[in-house]
């Protein structure tokens, strides 16, 4: 897993808003390594939102654990964890941390070992987005993020849950349903919908450029997703000691397709 770093002359938008949100790890113990960003002064904690007033964590197992395999609660989920004595886990959970020109990492415990476990994207419609991989990426569902009825084109299209979710980096929570994935490797590819009114704009030129895949030969690809009808970006281009091209997902993102051999 390889993340490029660019030099720009001007400081990278963070918005309006793109399809990639954020990059996330996975940790061997969450709380001590939230302990350890909090004694590195070049390093910003960004606090989690608990829903409850003003309350706020930086670790989500600090806060009321998600209901309904949800990773977060709902405004009335919470009251009703309150009156029933439900406590935090203290253990594991998720935090987040913002890096150069802020762009957002998400480290998540407690795992066997420290790696690259996730891109989080927005998109128009998750379900959607998963077939749309699926059928011109070749990508495997992500475990457990199938919904109970077949997905076809005609049906993938589905409205966002009512109800804003904590913890949330946002004070007034965030949606996480419906949510949909794949999965490449180890790496999943992780969906919401779109959280404003507005559509998601194309990520170049934005702190979070473009997301990268290998194929072992990249000309059968070009013809595969030529020939149904994928937009490209940029024409084949030299990349290294092998080629290269950009392509455009179902909500705007942008996906370099890398050849591993010349």
């Amino acid at each position: 897993m390889l993340i490029l770093f660019e030099q720009v002359t001007a400081p990278p938008p963070t918005s309006p808003q793109t399809a990639i949100w954020h990059f996330g790890w996975h940790v061997i113990d969450s709380r001590a390594t939230c302990e350890s960003y909090g004694a590195r002064r070049h390093v910003q904690r960004l606090p989690l939102y608990t829903g409850d007033g003003g309350g706020a964590v930086f670790v989500s197992s600090d806060t009321w654990p998600g209901a309904g395999g949800v990773l977060g609660r709902t405004k009335a989920q919470i009251a009703e964890a309150k009156a029933t004595g439900v406590e935090p886990a203290r253990k594991g959970g998720f935090g987040y941390i913002e890096g150069p020109d802020h762009a957002l990492v998400e480290y998540a415990g407690n795992h066997p070992a420290e790696r690259f476990n996730h891109v989080h994207m927005f998109q128009e419609q998750p379900f959607c987005a998963q077939l749309w991989y699926q059928k011109h990426l070749n990508a495997p569902v992500y475990a457990g993020r199938t919904p109970a009825a077949p997905l076809t084109d005609a049906t993938c299209a589905v409205t966002r849950g009512p109800d804003r979710t904590f913890p949330s980096l946002e004070p007034d929570g965030m949606f996480r349903t419906p949510s949909a994935a794949v999965v490449f490797g180890d790496v999943a590819f992780l969906w919401y919908m779109r959280q404003g009114a507005e559509p998601l704009v194309s990520p170049r030129g934005h702190v979070y450029d473009h997301v990268a895949l290998s194929v072992t030969e990249l000309d059968p690809w070009i013809r595969k997703l030529r020939d149904e009808g994928v937009t490209f970006l940029e024409k084949p281009y030299k990349l290294g000691d092998t080629r290269a091209v950009m392509i455009e997902g179902p909500s705007r993102e942008a996906l370099e397709v890398k050849a591993t051999t010349t």
